[in-house]
């Protein structure tokens, strides 16, 4: 049996000499991931997919046996603290904010578990990936962009960090218990920050697809997108969804958490903020949002945090990196 963990959780004690003495997660390289050769722009890494039959592949069975993409970011820390980091670049920039984009749809109502502390919103959703033969689940969710069908989730549920890029990602907005009410839609290419795909550094942990159209339909024109926002004050309220899927929970149904955020005092080169929260693995790459509701502007993403029974949620800044890689995702 899998032992629980939350997001990188590799990190046992609170300090970054720790990062030295970290484990090997147990699993091979995964061999470079079928489709293009993953292109380089402007500090972003881009990859086309080309395989096809991801839908199909997702079996309610396969789902709910996937595996917390938690340990894909452990894996990514046991990099970065064992290879030469790569230089960041300074996060300038004037604030910067793209508006939400409504569906164009009505949207269907979902019936939410009786237990289920949020009720399912129609943008927010499960990511399903493979990488290295394993099944994986994350959280993701649908920002506004000019090709209305991009998808924001961690960066290590995109690509190793260093390493492949993911095969059969999948997105299931609305996710409830096996159902994908407004359908499973695959992904046409996957985007991340150089900064992440070459080193693994947590500090751009972040990563972006752009989704193929499903039924002659966007994926905005269905369930609709979240506005985003970069290079923000540091500092503020969000609140965070995600899919939690490692004990106590099953990663079933939607959790949120809600809470201003702090600097990581432990690792300050992350440069990333937390919020009080005990989401478990298979939350990573869920949405933050500034203020107290699912209608604010996006402006983070569930990363790591500390121990099995971690109390707060880190995430990293958007500043002028991470909005590059939205930049190409969006325009692509």
């Amino acid at each position: 049996m899998r032992t629980p963990k939350t997001l990188a959780t590799s990190l046992l004690s609170l300090s970054a000499a720790a990062l030295l003495a970290l484990s090997a997660a147990g699993a091979a390289t995964a061999a470079p991931s079928p489709g293009n050769a993953p292109t380089e722009t402007s500090g972003v890494s881009s990859h086309t997919v080309v395989e096809t039959g991801g839908a199909e592949y997702w079996t309610k069975e396969r789902m709910r046996n996937a595996i917390p993409g938690d340990v894909l970011a452990d894996r990514a820390m046991q990099k970065g603290a064992n290879s030469k980091a790569v230089n960041r670049p300074a996060e300038a920039g004037a604030p910067s904010t793209v508006e939400s984009q409504a569906p164009s749809l009505q949207a269907k109502e979902v019936a939410p578990k009786a237990n289920a502390s949020e009720t399912p919103v129609k943008h927010i959703g499960k990511v399903f990936f493979t990488l290295g033969g394993a099944n994986y689940v994350c959280s993701g969710n649908s920002v506004s962009s000019t090709n209305k069908s991009t998808v924001s989730t961690a960066g290590h549920c995109v690509n190793e960090g260093p390493g492949a890029f993911a095969t059969k990602f999948t997105f299931v907005p609305a996710y409830l218990d096996g159902a994908a009410p407004y359908g499973m839609w695959t992904a046409k290419s996957l985007h991340a920050p150089t900064q992440w795909s070459s080193g693994g550094d947590m500090t751009y942990d972040t990563g972006f697809a752009v989704m193929n159209t499903l039924n002659g339909q966007t994926l905005s024109d269905v369930v609709g997108a979240s506005g985003v926002q970069f290079n923000a004050a540091r500092g503020l309220a969000y609140k965070a969804f995600g899919y939690p899927a490692a004990r106590p929970f099953n990663g079933e149904s939607l959790k949120s958490c809600t809470g201003t955020a702090t600097n990581d005092p432990y690792n300050p080169q992350f440069n990333s903020q937390g919020i009080p929260c005990n989401m478990t693995g298979g939350s990573s790459g869920g949405p933050w949002f500034i203020g107290t509701s699912s209608t604010g502007y996006q402006n983070s993403i569930n990363s790591y945090g500390y121990g099995s029974k971690s109390t707060t949620m880190y995430g990293p800044y958007w500043g002028s990196v991470i909005q590059q890689a939205y930049s190409t995702a969006a325009a692509s």
